[in-house]
């Protein structure tokens, strides 16, 4: 008796750990639950897109420590070791003592001959009429421009996730209407074949209601996959593994904006950052005429040379130093410096035209978003009525066709109204938040 005790003990113990272990699994391959915040975040970690961006932001603050190197002096030492002989393998010289007759080198003074010299130069630059200057700011104007592209690259990314997002909360709902329709179909076909088994209908009934659920279940697989496109696509954005699953936390709402389009504008010429890059290309391409203008003004520079020599290496024996302010101009150089001017001056031209085309720009891309925001916001309204009046419509020719006062096409097409009116609720309510979203980026302030 006592050993069937330990026996169903450590039956149930087995089961108990089987079950912990098939619940550790579960954990395991759980679904990661995501809201449209977390999404984000997922994205701006592991999408490499802000990371290149990253990247071109750091070349730039390396190139702008480059261009302040320019203040500083330049220091360089030089080691040189010079033979003095004519050639020192020449035998007619006296170089060689004694060769045997074997040819073996028993006495070599060549190494009188040599020099070895060492030489210290610093130089500093005192007056390089504006150049260093120039490329200094033109390389601080571009570290901005790169900060800018990173909030640029980093705005796109977001209303990339956050449209990616949006497409599997719609597909996701258009596949739960699918479902409705073809579950109400399928109930109505069963109400359909009790009637005509009881005589009380036709077998054309029958045959209606089979195709149009046969139509709604190809509509539903369809619905299927287009919700496992829409998923497989975001996983990738995010840069989750093919394999993992995911859930989405958040829904399709409505959340009014109470803003003009006039604020819209505003807002996005103070915050786009494309247009805050186009601003600062004009500076630089101003820069650019100060920098070719500075080759027609004087170099002045504080140079000092100390130099040591000797006969043996490593020469440190015999030493002098000179310092000297060195003062340069060009006198001609063949149009070079006019034709450098010229050409930063039609760059000048192009940036300014630039900052036109970008301020076009954004007043499309404002618009544009601002009024299918405010359509979308009318559809909702009027969609959330119609899906109402359709359920109600839908209920109605349920209870006359099960009286007989109805019939099986009034009950089908009052499903087929159903289903088309949640269907547009779920592409107004799609459209007026990826449209939110796209005006929150065309604001800049995504």
């Amino acid at each position: 008796m006592t050993r069937q005790k330990n026996l169903f003990k450590g039956m149930i113990s087995a089961v108990a750990a089987g079950a912990l272990l098939m619940q550790f699994a579960y954990g395991l391959a759980a679904p990661i639950e995501l809201s449209l915040e977390d999404s984000v975040a997922v994205a701006l970690k592991n999408n490499p897109v802000t990371k290149l961006a990253q990247d071109d932001k750091t070349i730039s603050a390396w190139a702008l420590m480059e261009a302040k190197s320019g203040f500083g002096p330049n220091l360089t030492f030089t080691h040189t070791d010079t033979d003095t002989n004519r050639n020192p393998f020449d035998l007619s010289g006296s170089s060689w003592s004694s060769i045997s007759s074997a040819f073996h080198i028993t006495s070599l003074s060549i190494l009188s001959r040599w020099t070895s010299d060492n030489d210290l130069k610093v130089s500093l630059p005192v007056y390089t009429g504006g150049k260093v200057e120039s490329q200094v700011k033109q390389a601080k104007l571009n570290v901005q421009v790169a900060d800018l592209e990173v909030s640029k690259t980093t705005q796109q990314l977001k209303l990339d996730t956050t449209t990616a997002y949006f497409d599997v909360l719609q597909s996701r709902n258009l596949l739960q209407v699918r479902q409705e329709s073809a579950d109400n179909l399928t109930a109505h076909l069963k109400s359909v074949q009790i009637q005509y088994d009881s005589g009380a209908v036709n077998k054309s009934d029958v045959l209606r209601s089979e195709v149009e659920l046969g139509n709604t279940q190809q509509d539903l697989i369809k619905a299927q996959n287009h919700f496992e496109v829409t998923t497989v696509k975001f996983k990738r954005l995010l840069g989750l593994p093919r394999t993992s699953q995911v859930r989405l936390k958040d829904s399709l709402e409505y959340g009014e904006i109470p803003l003009s389009l006039e604020d819209c504008l505003r807002c996005a010429m103070e915050h786009r950052p494309d247009f805050a890059q186009a601003q600062a290309r004009i500076r630089i391409a101003e820069e650019g005429i100060r920098l070719a203008k500075s080759q027609n003004q004087a170099q002045v520079s504080l140079n000092g040379d100390v130099d040591w020599n000797d006969s043996r290496f490593p020469g440190f024996k015999n030493g002098n130093w000179v310092v000297s302010l060195m003062a340069s101009i060009d006198v001609f150089d063949s149009g070079l410096t006019n034709s450098k001017i010229k050409t930063s001056e039609i760059s000048l031209t192009k940036a300014k035209e630039k900052v036109v085309q970008a301020e076009d720009t954004i007043v499309e891309e404002v618009s544009e978003a601002y009024l299918n925001l405010k359509e979308a916001e009318n559809r909702i309204a009027i969609s959330r009525t119609v899906v109402k009046k359709a359920e109600e419509a839908y209920i109605i020719a349920g209870i006359r066709y099960d009286e007989g006062a109805g019939t099986n096409l009034d009950v089908i097409d009052a499903q087929l109204a159903l289903t088309q009116a949640k269907a547009n609720h779920v592409q107004a309510l799609y459209d007026y938040n990826v449209n939110k979203a796209g005006l929150s980026k065309a604001m800049g302030v995504l």
